[in-house]
């Protein structure tokens, strides 16, 4: 187990819009769709559109991933360190759902696991900016 993400930060990661955060000569921000936090806790993001996200890891594998439940204001941010990955079940699992959703129109480029090292509420509250641990 690389990771214990609490199960209401697992909810809110499942049911809504993921923005990664990387940095290379300037910031990088980019919402992604492909996305799942994963049984032992990393996080997988089907790269099909990514570009500039990609070249920042390649260049150094930091990122942040925020996300938040309108609805709620419930909110987090992830940082940690990224790998690309060209095989594997999560490789497997973003190839069908392009293939699926884009019917041929696209390619996946590679999965983005991240292995988050910190875990922090970013939600409008008392618990703004208080680190959770994982």
């Amino acid at each position: 187990m690389i990771a214990m993400i609490p199960d209401n930060v697992i909810k809110v990661f499942n049911e809504n819009l993921w923005y990664i955060a990387t940095c290379g000569d300037e910031p990088n921000v980019v919402p992604v769709g492909f996305k799942r936090v994963c049984d032992d806790g990393t996080l997988a993001i089907g790269a099909v559109l990514l570009e500039t996200t990609l070249e920042n890891i390649k260049a150094n594998g930091r990122v942040a991933v925020a996300c938040a439940n309108p609805a709620t204001g419930e909110a987090y941010q992830i940082k940690g360190t990224a790998e690309l990955v060209c095989e594997g079940e999560a490789y497997e699992h973003y190839s069908q759902l392009t293939h699926d959703t884009f019917k041929g129109a696209m390619q996946l480029k590679c999965t983005v696991i991240i292995t988050p090292e910190r875990l922090i509420n970013a939600s409008p509250n008392e618990h703004n900016k208080k680190v959770i641990e994982i």
